[in-house]
């Protein structure tokens, strides 16, 4: 009895540590694709002929083999890069409906979008082969419930004006990023952005309306209170 109980807690060890020594391999597995993922975006968002999957690879610092694990197809890495870009676009709105500023958390989600243009222009080549419907609705239904949610916030709180929509926003968003081409254009995206946003702002202090020009000739109007009285001697 007590050599099958000692037999039995044996292979319960065993089996503990086999279990364990299998998932060691998929946690790896999991770190690894993401190091290709963050690596991905770095290289594809510099663009140039280095955007290559050999510099993706040793951004990573893995193996070629590795990432063809990952990845079997260019267009692959690409689609996962993309769809995980859209997924912490979504993520980032939803942390940034606790902030304070409605109009800011709206101007700092816009302006996280240029960072994710600049990626998908990097690998928009391969994004136009491998896109298909499922793909683009999932982007288009996600990016527009998230700028949507932090408009409607900002609306609410009466600080940015109503007859502006989040695909009025996305449709500005991709306009600015697609005509500027020039080296150091997302500086120059980032700034209209701001101008895009404080021009949305509803202006609290209305201007006050000027008073009459007085007609050329006419006297000067004397109140009651100022009018001196006749003298009689």
């Amino acid at each position: 009895m007590r050599k099958a109980r000692r037999r039995r807690r044996h292979d319960n060890v065993m089996a503990d540590q086999s279990a364990a020594n299998l998932r060691k391999p998929r946690a790896d597995a999991v770190r690894n694709r993401e190091r290709v993922l963050a690596a991905a975006k770095a290289v594809f968002s510099a663009g140039g002929p280095d955007a290559s999957l050999e510099a993706v690879a040793r951004r990573a610092g893995v193996g070629i083999g590795t990432l063809y694990r990952h990845f079997p197809t260019r267009e692959a890495l690409y689609e996962a890069v993309y769809r995980r870009e859209v997924e912490q676009l979504g993520e980032l709105a939803g942390q940034l409906m606790g902030e304070p500023s409605p109009v800011e958390a709206l101007r700092r989600w816009l302006r996280s979008n240029v960072a994710f243009v600049a990626t998908k222009k990097g690998m928009s080549a391969a994004l136009a082969l491998a896109a298909h419907g499922e793909l683009m609705a999932f982007s288009y239904d996600r990016l527009t419930k998230a700028v949507g949610a932090l408009l409607a916030r900002a609306v609410a709180a009466g600080e940015i004006r109503a007859d502006v929509s989040a695909e009025d926003l996305l449709r500005a968003l991709v306009g600015m990023c697609y005509l500027h081409d020039q080296p150091g254009w997302q500086a120059s995206v980032l700034r209209l952005m701001d101008v895009l946003v404080d021009g949305m702002c509803v202006q609290k202090d209305e201007a006050k309306p000027a008073a009459p020009r007085a007609r050329a000739g006419a006297k000067p109007a004397v109140s009651r209170a100022t009018r001196k009285k006749p003298t009689y001697k």
